[in-house]
């Protein structure tokens, strides 16, 4: 693959799994949640501010003209943190939806490479070009494996540190936990995905 190919490939990738705007979009709030939430200690004010900002952030997006994709998301995604702090009253359920998302993501990258069929070929195969025909290459289909467990390790990971936490309702460690688990790891996993793809170029669909 030539390098202009090559770097093609990484930004489609990157825009696919969700972007550095996405991180933004969807941490930025979480962050203002926790920082709200200690200056005051008033859970409704910093619910509010944390949806306020998410909505600022899809306007922006708006103006922009870029994509609401990551923005809607990420507002989606406060809103159902809101709704589980509101309900219990508990500021650290703000981050319970989190710990529920990765347990269902573990399960299915997990599952995917179990029966063969890994996720990761599913969402970048179209992206690259080469839609399911990785399955007929098995190299390519190792790396997508391989990648797809580094994906299950992450979630893993998260549930590990986050759940204990969050059962010992230490809200300013499962904040810190949040954000550190969330973008700089996003991003060293984002990287590993595309270091064990690169390894084996993208299948050509051959033209009839």
């Amino acid at each position: 693959m030539s390098p202009s190919g090559e770097h093609e490939d990484r930004a489609k990738i990157l825009a696919a799994l969700g972007g550095t705007r996405g991180l933004v979009d969807s941490g930025l709030p979480s962050v203002l949640f926790l920082v709200v939430f200690n200056f005051g200690h008033h859970l409704h004010a910093a619910l509010y501010a944390s949806i306020a900002l998410s909505i600022v952030l899809t306007i922006f997006r708006l103006l922009k003209r870029e994509s609401l994709q990551h923005a809607l998301s990420g507002l989606f995604g406060i809103a159902i943190c809101a709704l589980f702090a509101g309900h219990s009253g508990k500021a650290s359920a703000f981050y319970l939806p989190s710990i529920y998302k990765n347990i269902f993501f573990l399960a299915l990258y997990g599952g995917a490479n179990v029966i063969r069929f890994p996720l990761l070929g599913m969402v970048i195969g179209p992206i690259v070009g080469e839609n399911l025909e990785w399955r007929k290459h098995p190299a390519r289909k190792k790396v997508y494996t391989q990648a797809g467990w580094l994906w299950a390790g992450m979630f893993a990971l998260r549930i590990a540190i986050q759940y204990p936490l969050y059962r010992a309702n230490k809200l300013n460690e499962l904040g810190v936990a949040n954000f550190f688990l969330g973008y700089p790891l996003y991003l060293i996993v984002l990287w590993g995905t595309w270091q064990i793809i690169r390894r084996v170029p993208a299948v050509k669909i051959e033209e009839n």
